[in-house]
């Protein structure tokens, strides 16, 4: 996979995607593998923002029940199930106890009427070839049966806890990346650092985008019957700067940070009520990854970052809810900030707001017809997302396009590993299209998910590219700085 920009500045496309995280991702390869001639562009690299910046889970949503948002769990389960099915390698079955500290037996009864009804609305878990995919329903162990399988719950007053199943994605990132890769192995043609400036409108039609070239600063136009902005957070931002005016619907960003921290369990997820919401506990790469808060972000998409009091206000939070012994600043081996892009209903509440997708029609409600956006949303239901989008799309193009695989199409298994770190970093740069230290940092190899790997190894890694892509040395060492500040906490605000 190479970044295709003969043909995008050559061709005319069906379909423009405006973002390559995984909204955008999925609507490419639905497309392509529908027979449409597809374009996708990114600014940055594909699934740097959002779209790698979560809990890594594959989930209905249990707590959507409490807003009795039942048609978006069933919706979120149905879509759990496909994942598990056509990226068996990349998402598993993952089992969470939920301990219970003093709630008494009317809070459990509520509890089990919950899980109960999870369990209904997931029918389908069992629906898979693989015997080791399916999910077996929930059950309640009492104190003694809980502390055998976790005894780290051990408190004052526990109870007991139940026990049931969601799916984790480990590399959400890599995922997102599959599905960019497949969709250009079925036609798409894709580029990665490749910002779009504006929307080439003319008569009060939108007619493709202009871009820039993140490197060289070369600009051209990309040309399509239809664009798509799947943006994410910055979604409204662009649509604003590229109408001249704002856009008909507005998001409301919230920010959910996540620590990295030593193995608090022995390998089950925790899911633990406090004050009014949740936080997990997440078993990753032998460690434990805690998240995730949720607060309004008012900044720049660009600017989110995590600060020196997001993360003690969220360690308190912790050490208040777990009986383990309390974490410290110095237990912190990483941690990322992430925009959860929610459509806005006005409350100004993000926890509570509606996790639901929305493609608007920017014909109808904004006079620039031939441009939609795909907002709000979760990862869980994206793939479902892009199909109704793809559907919307064909239809308005007039185009007989063949029906939707993307719920039984397998993406590609992985590749085999290769022996030498250095010939992972030229795979990369010539089949995945890693153009800079970050990309191979942070989202190919992922060796800086756990936190900072030392200088000798980003000056290792950095020559590896700088020899592969003719850097000069002011390159290398701006390329290194910017993958220092993934390590860094934020100025306060």
């Amino acid at each position: 996979m190479k970044r295709d920009l003969e043909r995008l500045s050559n061709e005319r496309f069906d379909l423009l995607v405006i973002g390559g995280g995984i909204t955008g991702a999925c609507v490419a390869r639905d497309a392509a593998l529908r027979g449409l001639s597809v374009a996708l562009v990114e600014k940055n690299d594909f699934a740097c923002a959002t779209s790698a910046h979560n809990s890594k889970l594959i989930h209905g949503g249990l707590r959507y029940l409490r807003n009795f948002e039942l048609g978006l769990v069933r919706e979120s389960l149905r879509e759990r199930r496909i994942w598990q099915r056509v990226a068996p390698h990349l998402v598993h079955p993952l089992p969470f106890l939920i301990p219970l500290y003093g709630a008494g037996w009317k809070a459990r009864a509520q509890l089990a009427a919950g899980l109960t009804l999870y369990d209904v609305l997931s029918f389908d878990r069992g629906w898979l070839p693989d015997t080791a995919q399916r999910l077996p329903g929930h059950r309640w162990l009492d104190r003694t049966r809980a502390l055998a399988l976790e005894p780290s719950l051990d408190g004052a007053s526990f109870e007991g806890a139940f026990e049931y199943y969601d799916a984790q994605m480990p590399s959400p990132e890599r995922l997102a990346l599959e599905i960019v890769k497949d969709a250009a192995a079925n036609g798409a043609a894709v580029a990665n650092h490749l910002p779009a400036e504006s929307l080439l409108l003319r008569g009060g039609r939108v007619e493709g985008a202009r871009v820039s070239d993140q490197f060289d600063g070369e600009r051209f136009d990309v040309r399509a019957s239809i664009a798509l902005i799947a943006a994410g957070p910055w979604a409204d931002l662009f649509l604003a700067q590229a109408l001249g005016k704002p856009a008909s619907h507005r998001l409301m960003r919230s920010k959910g940070i996540h620590l990295l921290v030593p193995a608090m369990t022995g390998g089950r997820a925790l899911t633990v009520a406090a004050d009014g919401g949740h936080f997990f506990v997440l078993p990753w790469r032998g460690l434990s990854l805690l998240g995730t808060t949720d607060a309004v972000y008012t900044g720049s998409p660009d600017n989110v970052g995590v600060t020196e009091s997001d993360i003690a206000q969220f360690l308190a939070f912790i050490n208040k809810h777990l009986p383990s012994p309390p974490l410290k600043r110095d237990d912190v081996r990483h941690f990322y900030a992430g925009l959860r892009p929610l459509v806005d209903d006005g409350s100004g509440d993000t926890y509570d707001a509606s996790r639901r997708a929305e493609l608007i029609d920017h014909g109808r409600e904004d006079g620039a017809a031939g441009l939609f956006s795909a907002i709000g949303g979760k990862w869980t239901t994206s793939r479902d997302l892009a199909e109704k989008t793809v559907d919307v799309i064909a239809a308005r193009l007039k185009k007989s396009a063949r029906a939707c695989t993307t719920s039984t199409a397998l993406l590609p298994p992985p590749l085999a590993e290769l022996s030498e770190p250095d010939a992972r970093i030229r795979f990369a740069i010539r089949d995945e299209m890693a153009l800079t230290l970050e990309d191979v940092v942070m989202r190919r190899s992922g060796i800086g998910q756990t936190g900072d790997p030392g200088d000798a190894a980003l000056n290792e890694m950095a020559d590896v590219m700088a020899a592969e892509l003719n850097w000069s040395a002011d390159r290398k060492h701006s390329d290194i700085e910017a993958v220092k500040r993934n390590f860094r906490t934020r100025p306060e605000a």
